[in-house]
């Protein structure tokens, strides 16, 4: 009888602790991937701004027609 309940009581305790490492992970992820993205909008933004400036004309520089 004892045993059962010392069983009932660890068994969720156990899994509560090893999903919070499921959950740290996923939430750092996350935050690592958006951190990615943001830092890409620079890049994004001086690209669209090069392509405007140089109006897109003869991108592979042969020059003739």
């Amino acid at each position: 009888m004892r045993l059962a309940v010392l069983v009932r009581a660890v068994v969720p305790a156990a899994l509560v602790i090893s999903l919070q490492g499921c959950v740290v992970a996923t939430v750092a992820g996350t935050a690592v991937g958006a951190g990615i993205e943001v830092a890409k909008i620079p890049f994004k933004v001086g690209g669209a701004v090069y392509d405007v400036a140089t109006d897109g004309d003869d991108k592979d520089g042969a020059g003739g027609d």
